[in-house]
């Protein structure tokens, strides 16, 4: 049998299939479908310094090869998130990434810094929200922005630190190498790209927010040239995702030069999706007859 286990940053993770943020909650809704013991890790939905209402509905839309969401980060904050999502994780046995997000520097900090004492694996830092201070601008739009937040958050955190890399950008190794210079252990990408939908008959947005995330198929191949171009830019471990649904998409993520993949829209309508990444993996290595995962990451130039 063909070992599936990948060190990230340091961590060791029995396979390379996790969760992307905001798709699987902190895997409460999933844990009668999925045995969250046999995942990789549960990647968290994003938890802020205090609760978040999210944005006005509507704010999710089916569109051809995906869906569009403005959910707006909402999250209950992270005193919740630790007496509440925390032990039921522990409780699953399952590798524990939490995603972070914030509206300023202190915000990201102040939940890094309540983290530091807890049994967490990997903080994975969404720099796609909007710079209070700057705007509303991404955090995650401008290299220089993106080395001093990394630079901040790992002064502060006890865990390993990956950083949440926008697509929406004019070069994302520009952004992938200024994480590198701010300290990050890792990064993982792609998050959303940002779209639109409008309804003829009523002539006015589909979601309240006009704008959303897109993710799903449609924008798979985008993820799989920039997690590329970003393996072959910079130095660190790569959790990619985008649009992955099964196995064939998790296994070119890898190829690309990812350490591990997520697994995301693909959980809103089959929640057995990552388990069945995960068999499907394993099944592809021992047909090639490969006898560890590690041999195939990065091996596509």
């Amino acid at each position: 049998m063909a070992s599936l286990s990948v060190n990230f940053a340091g961590v060791e993770f029995q396979n390379p299939i996790t969760t992307a943020s905001g798709t699987f909650g902190s895997g409460m809704e999933y844990g009668e479908f999925v045995d969250l013991s046999k995942l990789g890790a549960v990647t968290t939905k994003g938890v802020a310094d205090h609760p978040w209402p999210g944005n006005p509905t509507p704010r999710v839309a089916e569109v051809k090869g995906g869906m569009l969401n403005a959910i707006g980060l909402q999250n209950p904050g992270i005193e919740t998130f630790i007496e509440r999502d925390l032990p039921f994780l522990h409780e699953k046995n399952a590798k524990i990434i939490v995603n972070v997000c914030g509206h300023s520097e202190e915000e990201y900090l102040n939940v890094v810094r309540r983290l530091a004492t807890e049994d967490v694996d990997l903080l994975e830092i969404n720099i796609s929200c909007p710079n209070v201070k700057e705007g509303g601008i991404s955090f995650g739009t401008n290299p220089k922005g993106v080395e001093e937040i990394t630079k901040a958050i790992k002064k502060e955190a006890a865990q390993p630190v990956v950083m949440k890399l926008s697509p929406n950008v004019t070069s994302i190794t520009e952004i992938a190498k200024a994480a590198e210079a701010g300290g990050a252990d890792g990064v993982s990408l792609i998050n959303t790209i940002t779209g639109m939908k409008i309804d003829i008959d009523r002539q006015s947005f589909v979601l309240a927010n006009k704008t959303g995330g897109m993710s799903g198929p449609a924008v798979h191949p985008v993820a799989v040239r920039m997690v590329y171009e970003v393996a072959n830019a910079i130095s660190l471990p790569i959790i990619g995702m985008g649009g992955v649904e099964t196995a064939e998409d998790a296994i070119e993520m890898l190829l690309a030069g990812a350490t591990m993949v997520s697994v995301g829209t693909a959980n809103f309508y089959n929640p057995y999706a990552t388990e069945e990444v995960i068999e499907g993996l394993e099944n592809y290595l021992n047909r090639k007859n490969i006898q560890d995962v590690n041999q195939i990451i990065g091996v596509v130039k």
